[in-house]
């Protein structure tokens, strides 16, 4: 019986598999998910175990204590007249914190992603053969447009049902003998006491305002907070209307603060977990040290623009508490769930890069996409700022400051 070595050379089995397309895309498959080695050079650089166990319990204090603090000023210091959330410092900061949020999308995590994405340790095909990152970054922020828009409906309907409820409840009260009501509309849009012919009965002066207002102009005067009428009976129907007005606004504005502040947590999240393994695998202080600066400054700011947005949207104490930690937690978990697979764990391999990467892409896209529109336009592009010249220059210098200073951190981190 013939042994298989003296076999294979007499079927020439060796050249037949050498040829064969099969056998090489096996082959290469197999060497670089083995290659344990990808990347080895950068691992041992400046590498030593005890010095970087010691720094990342301190990297989790510093962030851990950062998150808490930056997410802690707007929810703790609404009640206060210089930090409440219509304040113009208040409006100022969050410029800043946009900023920071744009550019860790723009300039950190989408550079992140195309090295992971195009490292040499990957196969050439198929990730060299498109630019998975930019695709991968659309496509998570029309995600978000999506979530958003759903979850803006969602909500919107939720709140329309309760105002129907409440105006059932008014329109009861009207008809039992009470007149001193405020307008109510009912589902078509109609003020309480509107003729279909376009006609209406005169229930009170706020009814009067409530339709009134409909044919109120809105020109450079409104920034005043009133309208230069011919008579003082005008103007007092028109006060009466913007107070109305400014309390539909607010409804609405508070919907789409809780649309904003979920997404927004679901962004700064998914790309904090990445982060915080990152770092925690690695075993080199000296890429260590300025990521526990970076990262603090990176934790502060966004906990402070979603901590804005979580105070905005007036949730309950529980529910803003459970936020705020959620948020605080995730990267300092993230380095402890790293610092327990670093033994075993190989930031180059395949798998590790493929991952890595994706979610980078993922993440920039919904922090790009909420940065400009949910934090930035809506800010920049609304009445107040439109009426504040001086707020215009102060946020737009805190817009670009921020954005530029988190730019330059990517020296460093």
């Amino acid at each position: 019986m013939f042994p298989i070595e003296d076999l294979c050379p007499l079927l020439n089995l060796e050249r037949l598999l050498d040829k064969s397309p099969i056998y090489s895309v096996f082959q290469s498959v197999s060497e670089s998910m083995t290659n344990s080695n990808c990347g080895g050079a950068e691992l041992e650089l400046c590498r030593n175990e005890s010095s970087a166990f010691i720094l990342k319990f301190v990297a989790m204090a510093t962030i851990l204590l950062a998150g808490m603090t930056g997410i802690a000023i707007p929810l703790i210091g609404k009640h206060r007249r210089f930090l409440r959330t219509d304040s113009s410092l208040f409006v100022a900061a969050k410029a800043f914190a946009a900023g920071v949020i744009l550019a860790t999308g723009f300039v950190h995590m989408l550079s992140d992603a195309s090295d992971a994405l195009t490292d040499s340790c990957l196969p050439k095909y198929p990730w060299s053969k498109f630019p998975f990152t930019g695709f991968f970054a659309m496509m998570s922020a029309l995600l978000t447009l999506l979530i958003d828009f759903v979850g803006t409906q969602y909500y919107e309907r939720k709140q329309g049902l309760a105002r129907a409820s409440d105006e059932q409840v008014r329109v009861g009260t009207l008809e039992s003998g009470t007149v001193d009501v405020p307008a109510v509309k009912d589902l078509h849009g109609k003020v309480f006491g509107e003729e279909e012919s376009g006609g209406m009965h005169i229930v009170g002066m706020r009814a009067h305002a409530a339709h009134h207002r409909h044919n109120h102009p809105h020109g450079q005067d409104s920034c005043h907070g009133g309208f230069k009428g011919p008579s003082s009976s005008h103007s007092h129907s028109h006060s009466h209307s913007h107070s109305h007005a400014l309390g539909d606004d607010d409804g609405d504005s508070a919907i789409r603060h809780v649309v904003v502040s979920q997404v927004l947590e679901l962004g700064i999240v998914s790309h904090s977990v990445i982060i915080g393994l990152s770092l925690g695998v690695s075993e080199s202080p000296c890429t260590i040290r300025p990521l526990i600066a970076a990262l603090s400054f990176h934790q502060f700011f966004e906990g402070f623009a979603l901590g804005g947005c979580i105070s905005q949207a007036q949730f309950k104490s529980s529910s803003a508490t459970i936020m705020a930690c959620f948020f605080a937690l995730t990267t300092p978990v993230g380095i402890g769930v790293g610092t327990g697979i670093a033994s075993f764990y190989n930031p180059y391999s395949q798998g590790a890069l493929i991952t890595e990467g994706i979610l980078d892409a993922l993440s920039a896209g919904i922090l790009v996409y909420m940065a400009l529109v949910d934090l930035i336009a809506a800010d920049f592009l609304s009445k107040r700022m439109s009426c504040n010249f001086r707020l215009q220059i102060a946020s737009y210098c805190m817009l670009f400051l921020g954005a530029g200073l988190m730019s330059l951190l990517a020296i460093w981190a």
